[in-house]
């Protein structure tokens, strides 16, 4: 009578863990939908950059955690002849493959995808912008360009490396538009050392994009780990690629 009780218990477990198992597969996707929306409903480059930047692996991660854990309740319920031993023995694989696999899922996204996630954001961050005031392309001022138009706390923020700044101007109408980054604590994988501690230290823009060439961006990286130093090129797209106008002209904070 009790064995029969158990097996009616688990039975009737299946039922309610497949409607679970559905539910957090639902939520997994409505964080992803989420994910989506605003990025697609941010029109520029700068929001975009934030957001991918601050929210990107942490929704991400959410996302797995909801998907592999519907998933593992969902696998307990397999079995069209519930019997207290396969449902313990069910339940305990699906807990461990969770576990390993939300493992997995963290490292990867913690150690790996930071690097393909960087290259986004510096796309995002060089995209050319667009004057509001008359429609053109901007020019992405350099170094010793910009320090015009940051005042004495905006440069020692940049001298110390706890904040960059970039700075746009509308050389028609001197319209300019200040964008506020981070300092340079983005780290990448180093190639010496395989750590994810190779981090820039400066910049300096070698040539400056024009309407159909592209420019170029030279990048002095440092790993805080082994020491290896890497000075790397990038390019800077031309000014005619540009698909987004940013709807106002403000020092844009991140």
């Amino acid at each position: 009578m009790l064995l029969y009780e158990k097996i009616e218990s688990i039975a009737l477990w299946n039922q309610w863990a497949a409607v679970i198992s559905y539910g957090v597969v639902g939520c997994g996707l409505g964080v992803l939908a989420y994910y989506w929306i605003k990025l697609l409903l941010s029109r520029e480059s700068k929001a975009k950059y934030d957001f991918r930047n601050i929210h990107e692996i942490k929704l991400l991660f959410y996302t797995s955690v909801f998907l592999i854990s519907g998933i593992a309740v969902y696998l307990t319920t397999l079995s069209a002849d519930p019997t207290v031993v396969w449902f313990v023995v069910s339940l305990f694989v699906a807990t461990m493959m969770s576990i390993l696999a939300i493992s997995v899922v963290h490292n990867l996204l913690n150690f790996y995808y930071p690097t393909f996630l960087e290259r986004k954001l510096q796309q995002l961050r060089y995209k050319p912008r667009v004057s509001p005031k008359t429609g053109k392309p901007m020019k992405l001022l350099s170094e010793d360009e910009e320090d015009v138009h940051l005042d004495e706390g905006m440069q020692a923020e940049e001298n110390i490396f706890s904040i960059d700044y970039d700075v746009w101007v509308d050389e028609d109408t001197g319209y300019t538009q200040i964008e506020k980054y981070p300092g340079h604590l983005h780290a990448i994988a180093c190639p010496e050392c395989t750590y994810q501690t190779l981090k820039v230290v400066k910049e300096e823009l070698l040539e400056t994009p024009t309407e159909n060439d592209p420019g170029q961006l030279l990048k002095y990286q440092n790993c805080t780990y082994c020491g290896h130093k890497v000075k790397k090129a990038f390019r800077v797209a031309p000014l005619s690629k540009i698909s987004e106008l940013p709807d106002e002209v403000t020092t844009v904070a991140s």
